[in-house]
């Protein structure tokens, strides 16, 4: 357990890294033309098509492996108790690990497919573009109700079995509601849910690897 628990932390931490890389270059380096043409928009989407696909490949596919291994080690940490909010938890925790990945790959493909009917028709182009980016932001990029459910569900088995420090754990509920009032559609919800989880995933992610080097220091020499 000690093993997985370490790619755990280290897992948490660059998911938290992959949140502001993804927040500093929609924030500062996209400059998608909103109020353009059709041949504007996806012009500016075929021009930018290689870093966009790298940044969502990271953003989505990346990131859900990560997940993946998190989702495992809370999993392994908790199992013990019998507790079944762990297993409902880990149960969205897998779910919420193949709807990133998938959203990651869907628009990725989409987008690809998009840029090629351009010659042909940049309005049914752009159709095609605005519909995989419906798909993505409603399975995997703006809605975020399963991955606030395995958050606020881990945090309150951690909290029950008196497992990582109270604080992180009630941030862990703010972060779990915030992710689950994602239902409603208003951007604000899923910015605050990304805030507050890059903070949750790396103080998550420290104190895994602190406790992990800590079990390491305490063992006994033969």
């Amino acid at each position: 357990m000690k093993g997985i628990q370490k790619l755990a932390g280290i897992s948490s931490i660059s998911e938290g890294l992959i949140y502001i890389v993804a927040f500093v270059y929609f924030g500062a380096f996209w400059s998608y033309p909103a109020d353009g043409s059709p041949v504007e928009k996806m012009t500016h989407l075929a021009e930018n098509q290689l870093l966009f696909s790298m940044i969502y490949f990271l953003m989505y596919v990346v990131f859900g492996v990560l997940l993946a291994v998190l989702v495992i080690g809370m999993h392994e940490r908790l199992k013990h108790t019998n507790n079944p909010v762990v297993t409902i938890g880990s149960v969205f925790g897998v779910i919420w690990v193949g709807l990133v990945i998938a959203s990651g790959m869907i628009s990725n493909i989409g987008l690809a497919h998009a840029i090629d009917l351009m010659e042909a028709s940049p309005e049914k182009a752009l159709d095609m573009w605005t519909t995989v980016s419906v798909i993505t932001e409603s399975i995997g990029g703006g809605n975020e109700l399963v991955g606030g459910l395995w958050v606020l569900l881990i945090s309150a088995a951690a909290i029950q079995e008196g497992w990582l420090p109270r604080r992180l754990n009630y941030l862990g509920y703010f972060v779990g509601i915030a992710g689950i009032a994602t239902i409603y559609p208003d951007e604000l919800f899923t910015e605050i849910f990304g805030v507050s989880q890059i903070v949750w995933f790396i103080w998550l992610g420290i104190c895994l690897l602190t406790q992990e080097n800590a079990n390491k220091s305490i063992q006994p020499t033969a």
